[in-house]
């Protein structure tokens, strides 16, 4: 088809504004990285934290706020961002621990809220994580706690237990897992590899479509996809991220059972890294406690709560390993320690308790 020489000539003249509009953005992106420079220069003689979370969720808030439009709220907010994690990158480079190898959903998290210019460390497991974090080998940590499918990550809520880093974030990630292998169909595979998490939440796909394939439990999802990637007899269940990172095929999309299924990962460090965040007014304070082994103990945990109007959004239960028929609670309240209300429920909540640890206070996601 012949082009209109009319339109032509007018795509051209856009093109040309759009090119002489990047100038302008690239002129304003460098000069705001050049402040942030100097901002970071103030940070490190005052000693105060780099990163920030709060004040990266306040700047977001706010550009939100008065964006006309049309860009969507949702990709502004992603533009800025990237742009906050690279001019934090001048100031001092995030080292962040993660479930390695590359392409799992934890790195996926990690760059959700870090952006991509953060120095991610990928770790073989969570107890990796955890260790680094707590060594200072990386600043930040980022854990996998809970899915809407299979419940909590046991082994996470474990490694809390002892472990001297706290929450002050998380990401709430929509999880669609894929099967991935060298072949471009399902025949010939023998052996589908994730984690133990993702095994489970696609076992009725598996059974259906592969029921005689051995599941095989590996470290993450993103080593299962790098195993699929040495030899045609493996599949893996991964990201598109994965795949991508591998050179796989996507011979099935989106094959999770529930079709809403999400993944929550936590952001842990040291309280000397960065303390507990301020209220934001939509908070979640997490603990872990346990009570003595004896009749309504239980129930009376509930009691402090009720009093002072504090809901509970989360109670589970994890064996002490004592041999004591013992349990751990670990608790999700609604509310930060700040707020009064919360304070007094805490307060009276820890009198009842044979072991108290306040994991963390941060602002929850949508």
């Amino acid at each position: 088809m012949a082009s209109n020489p009319q339109q032509t000539e007018a795509l051209g003249e856009l093109r040309v504004q759009i090119d002489a509009i990047d100038q302008q953005l690239l002129s304003l992106l460098n000069q705001r990285a050049r402040v942030a420079e100097q901002v970071g220069e103030l940070k490190r003689k005052e000693g105060s934290p780099f990163f920030r979370p709060d004040r990266v969720a306040q700047v977001i808030e706010k550009i939100q706020t008065a964006n006309p439009g049309p860009l969507l709220n949702q990709h502004v907010a992603s533009i800025w961002r990237e742009i906050m994690s690279a001019c934090l990158a001048l100031e001092t480079p995030q080292r962040v621990a993660v479930l390695g190898p590359q392409g799992t959903f934890c790195e996926q998290a990690a760059v959700e809220f870090f952006g991509s210019a953060a120095n991610l460390i990928h770790c073989a497991s969570f107890d990796e994580v955890f260790h680094a974090t707590a060594a200072g080998t990386a600043q930040f940590g980022v854990v996998g706690v809970e899915n809407t499918t299979e419940g909590v990550v046991a082994r996470s809520l474990d490694l809390f237990l002892r472990s001297p880093v706290h929450v002050v974030g998380e990401v709430s990630l929509l999880v669609r897992h894929n099967l991935l292998c060298r072949g471009a169909s399902l025949d010939g595979i023998e052996v589908v590899m994730a984690h133990p998490q993702a095994l489970a939440q696609c076992q009725g796909w598996l059974s259906q479509h592969l029921p005689n394939a051995e599941r095989r439990a590996v470290s993450s999802n993103a080593e299962g996809a790098r195993l699929a990637a040495e030899d045609p007899r493996f599949a893996a269940l991964a990201s598109e991220r994965a795949a991508a990172q591998f050179g796989l095929h996507i011979v099935a999309h989106a094959v999770q059972d529930e079709a809403y299924n999400r993944t929550r990962f936590a952001i842990i460090c040291l309280p000397q890294t960065l303390a507990m965040p301020p209220a934001s007014g939509r908070d979640c304070t997490s603990l872990v406690v346990s009570v003595p082994n004896r009749p309504g103990a239980v129930h009376d945990l509930l009691v402090p709560l009720k009093n002072h109007g504090v809901s509970m959004t989360r109670f589970e239960s994890r064996p002490a390993k004592s041999g004591q028929w013992e349990y751990y609670f670990y608790i999700d309240l609604a509310g930060h320690p700040s707020q009064p209300h919360v304070a007094a429920a805490l307060d009276e909540l820890q009198r009842l308790c044979a072991f108290y640890k306040v994991l963390g206070a941060y602002p929850v996601t949508e």
